[in-house]
């Protein structure tokens, strides 16, 4: 059962920014400033910057294939099935322990409230709130939707008065011995608060579920990011410039506290309602993108069939259950840097992933892999950030490394141990090989699942014509021909097809071509004739590689040839407008000669961008 599409631009806006404006500003920079002094600011800009390259591929994968769970499916697709269920647990579990670190956040902030308060009950906070947003997020994607945009906005314009009014008072004196603690901690510490901005990419995991995700998934990722990436740098700077180092390297609450001295009682008290409305709207988007990731993996049988369920309100409400205890388990066993330490670990090696999908996704040369978006720089943007990746991960220390470790060893085991059912799917690198090789080596179902896709992204309603083109015989055609020649074998065919004489067919052919070409532009033509052929309508496809030779023509290398009753004229008139749209489309001279497949030359033609006559 297919997701409902209820998200538009500003809800993708809203869970990407709300995802990342959290425990990341509001609690982080103190753990930041005690590793990278200062130059903690530079950490939080170059964590800001590496998002870019991954931001693109997602965009580009996302475009191409908005499915729920979306990290999930196009590593898979991209990687192989080992690399798609690794990079599954790694998108579901590092959303989770994102969102738990946020609820923890909020328990940290009743400190202010109740002075004294343990850290137990911290955690007893942070889990009632959990099952708070759980209950949100099972009445319906689009009232956490909802509530989220609310959320973001009321945020926002807190932080802009935090930056504005805080900006006169900021001291730089605090700014003194900048790069005390060395460029390797600025660098080090920008893996630690990588995972402020990894929510960027959280609505991977709702793609399915957005309205135009062509447009709306790229343009909601790029607002979010140029947003949050002002408002983070502006913060930071200006929580630098106000607290004292014992003071900023020693509090859970940082801007709070930077507040007070501005405005007093009234500016920690409103801070401390942004960082509450933050770690709500994170954890709120946590629960609603984690969640998804599971049901698709349900859906490909490497997990339990019942994480599939899905309630009368349209919510994966099985696996919104399952992320929801994940998450308490995470808030009561797990200290506050191991957790972000460790999300943060599994949330870089996802970004590689990501960049690796993309790179076999092109290099396959994947006739339906077809991204509105595509990410500029291409590949080398990919390389050299899966490297700077490679290396923040090595500077996060041995503890996140061996933790990361045992994290993918367990789903490995669980990948071999697992009796999971599913079928034998090709993916982007199997392509990859079979174009080093030079021969198939598995059966092409990648192109299918695609096209399957693709209709469900473009709102592909087929028509009869779409009916017709799925039946047509298609020809491939590699040398030269006179069009009296082509003409003959058509003929032959149809005269097959239709149980009518060749000759009489081939007759009509050769006078509609003399009474008025059926060449339509240079390459194109569309020989078209009625006949008594009953209620028959038939059409042939025709790629000639080296052209068909007509009269006062350049080659023609892509033929329609139809052969129609005169009982069936409004549809034959129908399927010529259908086939003028077709043949306007960017690129599809281009696509129709380098298709590799017929079936690929079929799939040109039904997934075109076109006036569907549903009548």
């Amino acid at each position: 059962m297919p997701l409902e599409k209820q998200i538009n631009l500003t809800g993708v806006f809203c869970i990407a920014t709300g995802a990342m404006i959290s425990s990341g500003l509001f609690v982080l920079p103190a753990i930041a400033f005690s590793k990278a002094g200062p130059a903690m600011v530079l950490s939080y800009l170059i964590a800001g910057i590496l998002i870019v390259p991954v931001m693109l591929s997602k965009a580009e994968l996302l475009t191409a294939m908005p499915k729920a769970g979306g990290d999930y499916f196009y590593i898979s697709r991209g990687a192989g099935a080992l690399a798609g269920f690794l990079g599954g647990l790694s998108s579901w579990f590092s959303l989770a322990f994102k969102s738990a670190f946020a609820l923890i956040g909020i328990g940290a902030f009743a400190s202010i409230i109740f002075p004294g308060i343990s850290e137990f009950q911290i955690d007893l906070i942070a889990g009632f709130f959990c099952l708070v947003f759980m209950f949100v997020n099972l009445k319906g994607v689009q009232i956490a939707s909802k509530i989220q945009i609310f959320l973001v906005f009321f945020l926002i314009a807190i932080l802009a008065f935090y930056i504005i009014a805080g900006f006169p008072e900021v001291r730089l004196r605090n700014f003194e011995g900048f790069f005390s603690k060395g460029w390797r901690n600025v660098f080090g510490t920008s893996g630690l608060v990588f995972i402020s901005f990894a929510g960027l990419t959280k609505v991977a995991g709702i793609a399915e579920e957005v309205k135009n995700p062509v447009r709306n998934i790229p343009m909601g990722m790029f607002l979010s990011w140029f947003v949050v990436m002002i408002l983070y740098c502006l913060a930071v700077f200006v929580t630098v410039g106000l607290l004292p180092a014992s003071t900023l390297s020693a509090t859970l609450v940082p801007l709070s506290a930077a507040a007070g001295n501005f405005a007093g009682s009234a500016g920690v008290i409103a801070l401390a309602a942004a960082a509450m409305f933050a770690f709500v709207s994170t954890a709120n988007a946590g629960i609603m993108t984690a969640s998804r990731t599971p049901f698709a993996m349900s859906e490909d049988g490497f997990l339990p069939s019942g994480m599939r369920r899905i309630n009368k309100k349209g919510v994966p409400y099985v696996t919104v259950f399952v992320t929801t205890f994940f998450m308490l388990a995470v808030i009561f066993l797990l200290s506050i840097e191991g957790l972000v330490k460790t999300a943060s670990a599994i949330i870089i090696i996802l970004f590689i992933f990501a960049n690796i999908s993309l790179i076999l996704m092109r290099e396959g040369k994947i006739p339906n892999y077809k991204p509105v978006f595509k990410s500029p720089l291409y590949p080398y943007i990919q390389i050299l950030s899966s490297a700077v990746y490679v290396f923040l991960l090595f500077e996060m220390g041995k503890g996140a490394l061996i933790a990361t470790a045992a994290f993918f060893a367990c789903g490995v085991a669980w990948f071999l141990a697992y009796p999971y059912k599913i079928e034998s799917r090709k993916s982007a690198l199997i392509h990859v090989v079979e174009r080093i090789i030079g021969r198939q080596i598995q059966v092409d179902t990648l192109r299918d699942e695609l096209r399957s896709v693709l209709k469900s992204r473009d709102e592909i309603v087929e028509d009869k014509f779409d009916e017709l083109v799925k039946k047509s015989e298609i020809m491939d055609i590699s040398h030269r021909m006179e069009m009296k020649e082509f003409f003959g074998k058509i003929c032959e065919k149809f005269s097959a097809k239709l149980g009518i004489d060749a000759k009489i067919l081939y007759e009509k052919f050769v006078k509609r071509e003399n009474d008025s070409s059926t060449v339509l532009r240079p390459g194109l033509a569309v020989p078209h004739i009625v006949a008594d052929v009953g209620e028959d309508f038939e059409m042939i496809l025709v790629r000639a590689r080296k052209g068909i030779i007509f009269p006062m023509s350049p080659p023609i290398k892509t033929l329609f040839v139809i052969v129609a009753s005169t009982s069936k004229r409004n549809f034959y008139l129908r399927s010529l407008m259908a086939i003028a749209e077709i043949v306007q489309e960017k690129d599809f001279e281009r696509k129709w000669l380098s298709a590799e497949t017929t079936d690929d030359l079929r799939d040109i033609i039904l997934l075109a961008a076109r006036k569907r006559d549903l009548k």
